[in-house]
């Protein structure tokens, strides 16, 4: 039966991030200029800047499952039962067929993937020595899939690849399956194991993408003049989703409800981004809501560091606002926790969540000289300020000219 109009909440966040392992540590290191970006050593690379969780898996899984599966579904694992547990919910006979798991991806199973190589290598590339896990490891549905052997799910579960854009994206098709009533609780967002794996820091670095600074903590800044790449990052943030009337009536917690989102490409280039249509993304998504650009109190915004990307997403900013009148606050998290791909979209949301309770917009951090490019109206940096917040707007794009925005309200 079709739940099409039902009205989607969010009563769950379980995250892990560079700086924080649930949602009011990481608020709390936003507020406070806390960086989660530190150095380590890669094999055939050095020491680069880098953003690791510092989450214990043990806490939901057991060390078997945790050398036979994969960093990013062990993410998801942690983020999962987190988010379960946040909203007050668990998992048993009565309802377990009717949970389903979203969770948006860049890649997974290439950390793995590269460490059996390495393994072979040092047997001669003996192939007798290769991992029969491998196959479970790398298929596309891994990361849902161990949340379901974890917690015992049987409703569907799916990843959503979407390169950088995926935590916004796996959080859209989860509210679309609560609306078609396929299921009734959606554990839905984005997870991410990219900083361990050699393969991706070589190809940004070769692109001249990779950022480097003396201090890695100061490596990852958007819209800072000196900027000079992506600071690679793991991480993940999955939401429990459910519809308002179930959320009402069992009394849950709101966090936010989702009132507007837009998926759409820019079909021009594979990794350079085109503003146009991330504009049009942008309206098409506050479209959806019923409101206009000026109704938007917060928009968090993708910008990662590199010089083209966080000019162009400034131009399609100014596109949306070129009108004139008000304009919204305008923040950024990447330069606390780096690029964590296909979670980022995912746990830069949750970091602005709590600003409907709190009133705050934590800053854009690093910014010590503004790129007159991307200068707009009510850009947070340097502290955090204090406004009215009811309507956030959250931009996530990627590669291959992904783009998504997600629309998420106070509930009143």
């Amino acid at each position: 039966m079709s739940k099409s109009r039902a009205r989607i909440v969010i009563t769950g966040v379980g995250l892990t991030a560079p700086n924080g392992n649930n949602l009011a540590e990481f608020r709390r290191n936003l507020l406070n200029g806390v960086s989660g970006i530190t150095s380590m050593e890669h094999r055939y690379i050095g020491a680069v800047p880098a953003g690791l969780c510092t989450y214990d898996p043990k806490i939901y899984q057991n060390k078997r499952d945790i050398r036979n599966g994969t960093r990013a579904g062990s993410i998801a694992v942690y983020c999962a039962n987190e988010a379960m547990r946040g909203a007050g919910l668990d998992v048993n006979d009565a309802n377990r067929a009717r949970i389903g798991v979203y969770a948006g991806i860049t890649e997974h199973g290439n950390v793995e993937t590269e460490q059996e190589v390495y393994n072979l290598s040092q047997f001669d590339y003996n192939v007798d020595f290769w991992s029969h896990h491998h196959n479970p490891r790398t298929v596309a549905n891994n990361p849902a899939g161990e949340v379901t052997l974890n917690m015992k799910i049987t409703g569907p579960h799916v990843c959503v690849g979407a390169a950088c854009a995926a935590g916004n994206c796996g959080m859209i098709y989860g509210a679309q399956q609560l609306m078609l009533g396929e299921v009734d609780v959606a554990i839905a967002g984005g997870v991410s194991e990219s900083p361990r794996s050699f393969g991706i820091f070589a190809s940004f670095r070769s692109q001249g993408a990779l950022a480097h600074h003396e201090d890695p903590a100061r490596a990852s800044r958007p819209y800072d003049r000196g900027r000079n790449g992506i600071v690679i990052s793991e991480g993940g943030c999955l939401y429990v989703l459910e519809r308002l009337e179930d959320a009402l009536r069992r009394g849950a917690k709101i966090y936010g409800e989702i009132a507007g989102y837009c998926m759409n490409s820019d079909a021009s280039d594979t990794v350079l981004p085109l503003a146009e249509r991330q504009a049009e993304c942008f309206r098409i998504g506050i479209g959806r809501a019923g409101i206009t650009p000026q109704d938007i109190d917060l928009v968090n915004t993708h910008a990662t560091g590199t010089t083209v990307g966080d000019i162009q997403e400034t131009v399609a900013m100014r596109m949306v606002y070129e009108d004139g009148g008000r304009s919204p606050f305008i923040n950024n998290t990447k330069g606390f926790i780096g690029h964590a791909m296909g979670a980022a979209g995912a746990l830069e949301l949750a970091g602005n969540l709590p600003a409907f309770e709190d009133g705050m917009v934590h800053p854009c951090l690093n910014v010590d000289e503004l790129d007159a490019e991307c200068a707009m109206p009510n850009l947070v940096y340097g502290a955090p300020v204090r406004g009215d917040i009811r309507c956030i707007a959250n931009n996530s794009f990627g590669m291959l000219g992904n783009n998504s925005v997600l629309i998420v309200r106070k509930y009143e």
